[in-house]
């Protein structure tokens, strides 16, 4: 978390729409081999917990039940060049939006991992386009058992979110709309959206 109150918020819902939004994350924890980290989708459940799954065979994966483990999900990001300033006279930044979330971990039993893989797919075809949407029962039943028993899954309780969101709120108005302007040239459209939808 940066250390600017600036760069801070407490909207628990834009929070939560980032998370739901990016859906894939990182977990971190200390385990008995030293930090461990794990990159895996992330599916928030609506009701205060974050659930996910690992490969069996993953470093984290043996260790993370029952252990306090960190989740960080990373939103857009970008380079901002002192250029754009109505003063020239800035330094290089970097505008980034992430949510940190930290909580007890707890080992999930083969229902629930079902439920997990079943919203994980369901949630992310819904987000494609064109053609037939996939569903796992396209998927001979002995080749699901033999994949779902590579991987475990897991839900984290979140106790604490700790977000920033670095939007240029320590510049003003006009400074902030002429950095987005810029980003926008580079094809950072997305934080310079939301620079301007967050900060206003």
């Amino acid at each position: 978390m940066h250390p600017n109150p600036l760069f801070r918020t407490e909207n628990r819902a834009l929070m939560e729409a980032l998370v739901d939004e990016i859906g894939f994350g990182m977990i971190f924890a200390t385990t008995p081999d030293g930090p461990r980290v794990a990159h895996t989708p992330v599916l928030w459940t609506g009701d205060g917990a974050i659930q996910f799954h690992l490969a069996r065979g993953n470093a984290l994966a043996r260790h993370l039940s029952g252990m306090t483990a960190l989740a960080v999900v990373n939103g857009p990001e970008a380079y901002v060049s002192p250029r754009w300033y109505a003063d020239a006279a800035q330094v290089p930044t970097w505008n980034y939006v992430t949510v940190e979330m930290e909580g007890r971990v707890r080992r999930m039993d083969s229902d629930g991992l079902d439920g997990l893989l079943e919203a994980l797919s369901v949630r992310n075809e819904a987000r494609i386009a064109e053609g037939e949407t996939w569903t796992m029962d396209k998927v001979p039943s002995a080749t699901l058992s033999k994949l779902k028993a590579g991987i475990v899954g897991f839900e984290m309780e979140v106790q604490a979110w700790r977000p920033t969101f670095k939007l240029s709120q320590n510049k003003s108005a006009d400074e902030r709309e002429r950095l987005a302007l810029g980003l926008d040239a580079q094809g950072s459209r997305a934080i310079a959206q939301l620079m301007r939808d967050v900060v206003g």
